[in-house]
């Protein structure tokens, strides 16, 4: 087996992605968590409580239900997170270091799951469980000058196995089109977030879309079994990933799951691989932290290290169950502690692309002369001359349930549709704030009625851009609510 001196490098680039991504977590609570799922949410904290035991989705607003202990809690996470990424615990002298980074760890893994916990239908993503898991594991890496146990090293190459393998079977038993190597066909236009260069992968070859169809299995199902290998295959398994997943990055937005799979694949590699790679000397120069020679791992992290690695296995069987069932489920947490978990995305690939696009009127009466005007979503496309942004790895949770909820030709199985609305009728600030645009902002009014209509999107032909200048061709499939107020909404049912 290797020995812990041989990942301090590895060890230290893993803490500083992984803090990286709790920033942009907590950052993400911060600005969204309260209009979502606070107090007066659009999932209210009471329905989390009311809804599960503290034993089965523990969360501190459970204790503390409200918007201030979000605030604090959201907050905190962040500046807890610049800790980390600063590498602040490298900075003190030993013994002190280990022990403060498995206390600022926990701290980060204890709070982010207070927020996983009680979000709801807007923190139930694969990414969510992930990010959890992988921060406890990071609890026990140690820090200083003390070597990395390389037993939570496996275990990091052990999650992102489950993410790529899983996601690979799903596919192959899910739809068709993974199978016939079509689903790349359709993968770009109807993806949940299109970014820029969506639109033009979309309008590449069939050919090309086959093979990268087939890429994509060979990088799922093949190269995972890699990471477990000697050096340097496990580093070259490790490399593909990165580029398999930077590849994702840049055709569409999948909030941080692709970042993250990334910081899972540096525990692929080694310090001599990397230290071949990277000018390590201009590394440390800009982390302003020097690789010192290293010491024995201590006994209290040894142990701990055994028994979390009992913990994991024990807790795999589960997850490898539903691995290799027939009837897989993906992205599925099976303790309240999500601390193993099973992983999988885009078992289906839909063939059209719906969208709800939600406008509202200051008219007074309803008729076929009524002003209708658009909300506009930082992520969604609604205006068809909008080009797709780049959000990743900036998670738009909104907009993300907004792409679920298009495919239903109602929201009779979205509770919190008819709460925004409510919302968007009484002029909610927060609610707003999570809109790129309310069309009413400017005159200080607020709507007396919207509606939700629904629309089949696709992207124009290279020749319809060229003589339109847009990204989108609609036609109206329906009705997804008609015309409401505020009154008449709140006569629908209670809460409102």
């Amino acid at each position: 087996m290797l020995h812990g001196e041989e990942f301090w490098l590895v060890r230290f680039l893993f803490q500083r992605g992984l803090a990286l991504l709790f920033l942009l977590a907590f950052l993400v609570a911060a600005n969204q968590f309260r209009p979502l799922a606070g107090e007066d949410g659009l999932l209210p904290l009471e329905w989390y409580a009311e809804g599960a035991s503290f034993r089965e989705r523990p969360s501190l607003f459970y204790v503390v239900p409200t918007d201030r202990a979000i605030g604090i809690a959201a907050w905190t996470g962040v500046g807890l997170s610049l800790l980390a990424l600063l590498g602040v615990p490298y900075w003190l002298p030993e013994p002190y270091p280990t022990p403060v980074s498995m206390g600022l760890w926990a701290s980060l893994w204890l709070l982010y799951l207070s927020f996983v916990n009680a979000g709801q239908t807007f923190y139930g993503y694969g990414w969510e469980s992930m990010l959890l898991e992988t921060g406890f594991l990071a609890i026990f890496l140690g820090a200083g000058a003390v070597s990395p146990p390389f037993v939570i090293l496996l275990l990091l190459q052990w999650v992102l196995f489950r993410n790529m393998f899983g996601a690979g079977l799903i596919k192959l038993r899910g739809d068709e089109c993974w199978r016939d190597l079509s689903c790349m066909d359709y993968h770009y236009e109807t993806q949940p977030i299109p970014n820029p260069v969506s639109w033009y992968v979309h309008h590449r070859s069939e050919r090309f879309h086959r093979l990268e169809t087939f890429g994509n299995h060979v990088v799922e199902l093949a190269i995972p079994f890699l990471y477990f290998a000697p050096q340097p295959a496990s580093s070259l398994a490790g490399a593909a990933t990165i580029g398999f997943m930077g590849w994702l990055m840049l055709t569409g937005n999948f909030a941080w799951l692709n970042a993250l799979t990334i910081v899972l694949a540096i525990a692929t590699f080694s310090d001599g691989v990397l230290e071949a790679a990277l000018p390590v000397s201009a590394l440390e120069s800009v982390l302003a932290v020097s690789r010192p020679e290293t010491v024995a791992t201590p006994f209290y992290l040894e142990a701990g290290t055994i028994l979390v690695a009992i913990v994991v296995l024990a807790m795999s069987i589960r997850p490898i169950e539903n691995m290799l069932s027939e009837s897989q489920t993906m992205n599925t947490a099976f303790d309240p502690l999500h601390l193993v978990n099973t992983y999988g995305a885009f078992g289906s690939v839909t063939r059209d692309r719906y969208e709800v696009v939600i406008e509202g009127t200051t008219d007074e009466r309803i008729d076929e002369e009524t002003d209708w005007e658009a909300y506009r979503f930082n992520g969604k496309p609604t205006a068809l001359d909008r080009r797709p942004p780049q959000i990743a790895p900036y998670h738009l949770r909104l907009d993300w349930q907004l792409w679920f909820a298009a495919m239903a030709p109602s929201p009779r199985r979205q509770p919190w549709f008819t709460r925004f609305l409510a919302k968007l009728l009484e002029g909610d600030e927060e609610t707003v704030a999570l809109l790129a645009e309310d069309p009413f902002a400017e005159n200080g009014a607020s709507p007396t009625h919207v509606r939700a209509i629904r629309y089949r999107y696709r992207y124009t032909t290279p020749e319809e851009r060229a003589a339109t200048g847009d990204w989108w061709r609609r036609e109206r499939v329906g009705t997804y609510v008609g015309a409401v107020s505020l009154e008449e909404l709140r006569m629908r049912g209670p809460g409102l």
